[in-house]
């Protein structure tokens, strides 16, 4: 597809990216190419206007490196990050950047047979507004709920097509290609290239929102499961509660941990007398009622803090069973409802106290998310960058080989 000196250049930027700043040896390191050959191809890619010099690294006791890193406005990824009701779209640039406004659309998925046409129209129209040459735009990435066939580029669950793919079916509607990952994975990949897990072997990334999506980084790689499926974390059986759960059977974790649970409560709550500055809520509009709960949580409303206490007690239990199973070095509270930060600690850890075998667990440390619920967005541009290397263009001409070869 690229020829070797072109497919070396994309994995140079493909560093450069995930590190912001590295030094030619670094570069060579990492590349497991020489050092001379590192050099040249930098001052090529310095000549083409891809790679600026960004001065000489912090000095450890010798002779400081030169250092350098991507020109932001040499391409752009669209990020774009699903919910089953709220659809993210966002512009970055190569560093990270958000060029312009998180777009944010009503979409739901469920029972919605034009999902994937309504996905295709917001990502077309919000592209059509940056004005950013389609031909800068290195690749769309999507992440998704649902069971996600990364080869095959279908979501089993949701955005259904009889038209080949949903990779397909977007890519031969905007000309760019695309990558899709369930949401989970994606949250976990921010978390690993750019974020808390960034120099960890083992952890288990937790992606709080309408159900706890897992995923694991196992000896340094992103776990997937055989069939790409690995990581169905709200769906352990873990309670007697005979509550129906999304995926069909009963008394999953999901089912006493979503934020819409927390909703649900809250909203029952309020209806038997709690006293409470909740005000108003309704399932109309799950995501303001939980966002509402949140901030009444960390302001110290005690009714809404006893809601937290609890899911979050709950959560723990499932904690202590992936801690049992793959004694993580750490777990990260990610997603949606880490927003509610240090509310999750204490009860999380209750819960690890009185079911982890204490010698198991007392390695293990518990963190927040610094990306909050902007994980996901940062996730799907990752995937694109992850894959800079073999991503094929679809179409248009661009600036640099680069872009297009």
């Amino acid at each position: 597809m690229f020829d070797k000196q072109t497919r070396y250049k994309r994995s140079i930027v493909k560093h450069l990216y995930f590190a912001r700043e590295l030094s030619c040896a670094d570069l060579s390191a990492l590349t497991q190419k020489s050092v001379p050959l590192t050099s040249r191809v930098l001052n090529e890619l310095i000549a083409e206007g891809v790679v600026i010099e960004k001065g000489y690294a912090l000095s450890t006791g010798g002779r400081r490196p030169q250092v350098f890193s991507l020109k932001p406005d040499l391409m752009y990824v669209v990020s774009v990050a699903m919910d089953q009701l709220i659809t993210r779209i966002t512009l970055l640039d190569m560093h990270n950047n958000y060029v312009g406004e998180i777009e944010r659309v009503e979409l739901p998925l469920g029972n919605n047979p034009e999902a994937l046409q309504q996905l295709t129209h917001h990502i077309a129209d919000f592209i059509s507004r940056t004005a950013i040459p389609i031909e800068n735009i290195v690749g769309i990435g999507i992440g998704m709920p649902g069971f996600v066939d990364v080869i095959k580029g279908v979501n089993h669950s949701f955005l259904k097509t009889d038209q080949g793919s949903i990779v397909s079916y977007v890519e031969s509607a905007l000309g760019i290609p695309v990558l899709i990952d369930n949401d989970s994975s994606l949250v976990a990949l921010a978390e690993q290239k750019l974020g808390a897990a960034s120099d960890k072997q083992n952890v288990m990334v937790l992606s709080i929102g309408w159900g706890i999506g897992l995923g694991m980084i196992l000896n340094g790689t992103l776990f997937r499961g055989h069939n790409g499926f690995a990581g169905e974390f709200s769906h352990i059986p873990l309670f007697t509660n005979n509550k129906l759960c999304s995926c069909g059977k009963s008394g999953c974790l999901e089912t006493e941990t979503s934020l819409l649970v927390v909703v649900e409560k809250a909203i029952r709550g309020m209806q038997e007398g709690k006293l409470s500055m909740l005000q108003g809520l309704s399932l109309d509009n799950v995501e303001e009622a939980s966002n509402a709960i949140m901030e009444a949580a960390l302001k110290g409303d005690r009714f809404a803090v006893e809601l937290f206490h609890e899911t979050a007690y709950n959560i723990g239990r499932g904690v202590a069973i992936l801690i049992h199973l793959l004694n993580p070095e750490l777990i990260v509270l990610s997603g949606r409802g880490s927003l509610a930060g240090r509310l999750w600690l204490a009860p999380i850890q209750q819960a690890l106290n009185e079911h982890c075998i204490p010698k198991i667990a007392e390695n293990t440390e518990i963190e927040i998310s610094s990306f909050g619920y902007l994980a996901e967005i940062i996730g799907a541009a990752a995937l694109v960058m992850e894959h800079y290397d073999t991503i094929k263009p679809i179409s248009g001409k661009a600036k640099s080989s680069l872009i297009v070869s």
